[in-house]
């Protein structure tokens, strides 16, 4: 299975183990919630699926590599107490709390969440001294004599022993113990991924262009050669921060990330004939709807992989600014439920009042944050709106502070001035992007017509979670029409095939 399915199949467990009775008790004994076994290639994304869930289910997460665990800080550390044994005093031996259960303690004191998921990686990769303890935390949940807290459900997870020498092969009596899924890269799921986290556009043209070389493992004269989901995204990352500083990417930059002598040197000339691309069409022109002549000349006569790239281009800054219009409403809604709330309102006109209850909410929300980074449920579009609200409310306390909404208008009108000023800019956005999707439909339209070049562009639209909430949201008559267009298409060619199956 690829690591979507396999995420559904840990979220449809962990809703299921965390289901209680009208007692308050859970359905499943803990010796009966048979942990996760994730097993799969480095590097294809198990630990992102681990904080997805936890975001998406707002429970908490712990993470912990066993690689580097000893049996005395997984176990705990040995110290003597005394006991007494039917009027006979004795010398025990005890132990500390295990290192990896006092930090799920922790977690829950720190961040006030009850229900988690404990995610140990790379667990068939424990020292010889450990290995007989897992088999008893496998089914009891217990680490030496301190047992992980009841509403916590364990994922582990680990890689075949192809990849890795320190592997373990787990004997029937564990697997017996485990619920094992086995997980294969995939690129297009991969690739809903991407759109999400801003994966640079170079990289995603090329992968669509060359899927094979997504995930690649080989062994060669000069050793391993590798190249791994998350080396793709590491590697976006450090292309846009070059792009920022203007600085030159080579085949030693992209060697750091991409391990493949073979595919850094054909990506390296990808991204250069990319950016290339970039100039030569010049993408802002077209998305404000004045492509040159010359542009939609040179792309209706453009090879196949060359339109590809091009239109990869145009939907990668379209997508961006989609994108930031839905983090901005999400912001502004958000925000809304601050400046609506009782206190808020009936502070205004006590003098210091409302400059309190601004300074009682920052720190509320402040809190909030900390909780859920703490909890590690926290997403980076929540971890962006959260600093964004944070910052309105800080701006107008310290600008109520100095005296603004003292002439001639009140302190909270001043406040709801400065709010409905971000909604009419975030309008004016809308109605921007709004005109670059119009612009790259009539562009396509005028250089591709409805060939395939329409189709990816309906299809990117669609299974992209951003541009589907933006049109939804504000609507595109455009991609409406020739949603419509193609799919009535698609019927047609699927009726012709019908009669000519039959042969009449």
């Amino acid at each position: 299975m690829n690591v979507s399915q396999a995420k559904e199949y840990i979220k449809n467990a962990v809703k299921l183990y965390l289901k209680k009775d009208e007692f308050g008790e859970y359905r499943v004994p803990v010796v009966r919630q048979r942990p996760i076994f994730l097993l799969g290639a480095p590097g294809i994304g198990k630990t992102a699926i681990m904080e997805q869930i936890a975001q998406e289910m707002n429970i908490a997460l712990v993470s912990y590599s066993m690689t580097h665990h000893t049996r005395q800080s997984a176990l705990g550390l040995p110290f003597i107490t005394d006991k007494v044994y039917g009027g006979v005093s004795c010398n025990v031996s005890e132990y500390t709390m295990s290192e990896i259960i006092a930090s799920v303690y922790e977690t829950m004191e720190e961040s006030g969440w009850k229900e988690g998921i404990l995610f140990l990686d790379e667990i068939n990769c424990v020292s010889e001294t450990l290995a007989p303890a897992m088999l008893q935390f496998l089914q009891y949940k217990v680490f030496g004599r301190h047992r992980v807290p009841e509403g916590w459900i364990i994922v582990t997870a680990g890689n075949p022993p192809e990849y890795n020498k320190s592997v373990r092969e787990f004997d029937v009596v564990t697997l017996d113990r485990l619920k094992v899924l086995e997980v294969e890269p995939d690129y297009q799921v991969w690739k809903g991924y991407a759109a999400g986290r801003n994966i640079h556009g170079a990289i995603l043209n090329y992968l669509d262009l060359k899927k094979e070389h997504f995930y690649n493992m080989e062994m060669t004269p000069k050793g391993r050669s590798y190249v791994t989901a998350r080396g793709w995204e590491d590697l976006s990352e450090i292309l846009i921060l070059y792009e920022e500083e203007e600085l030159s990417v080579d085949e030693t930059l992209v060697g750091q990330y991409l391990r493949s002598e073979k595919i850094v040197k054909e990506f390296t000339a990808y991204y250069d004939l990319y950016q290339k691309y970039r100039r030569d069409y010049k993408i802002a022109q077209i998305l404000a709807g004045a492509p040159s002549e010359r542009a939609v000349e040179r792309a209706r006569k453009a090879a196949f992989d060359e339109r590809l790239s091009l239109l990869g281009m145009l939907l990668d800054r379209v997508r961006t600014d989609m994108k930031e219009v839905m983090e901005q409403a999400a912001y502004l809604s958000d925000l809304k439920k601050h400046l609506k709330s009782p206190g808020a309102q009936a502070a205004d006109g006590e003098a210091g009042a409302l400059e309190t209850q601004l300074e009682m909410q920052v720190e509320g929300r402040r809190k909030l944050l900390e909780k859920q980074q703490t909890a590690n449920t926290l997403s980076d579009a929540d971890r962006k709106k959260h600093r964004l609200v944070i910052r309105f409310l800080e701006e107008c306390r310290r600008d109520l502070a100095v005296g603004a909404g003292n002439s001639g208008e009140d302190k909270y009108g001043y406040i709801k001035e400065k709010y409905n000023a971000q909604v009419a800019d975030m309008k004016r956005m809308t109605e921007e992007v709004q005109g670059e999707l119009h612009s790259l439909f009539v562009f396509v339209e005028e250089a591709f017509g409805q060939g395939n070049e329409m189709l990816v562009l309906v299809t990117d639209l669609t299974v992209d979670g951003a541009s589907a909430q933006f049109i939804a949201a504000f609507g595109s008559p455009d991609y409406g029409r020739h949603s419509k267009e193609l799919m009535l298409n698609e019927r047609r060619d699927s009726i012709q095939e019908e009669i000519a199956a039959l042969g009449l």
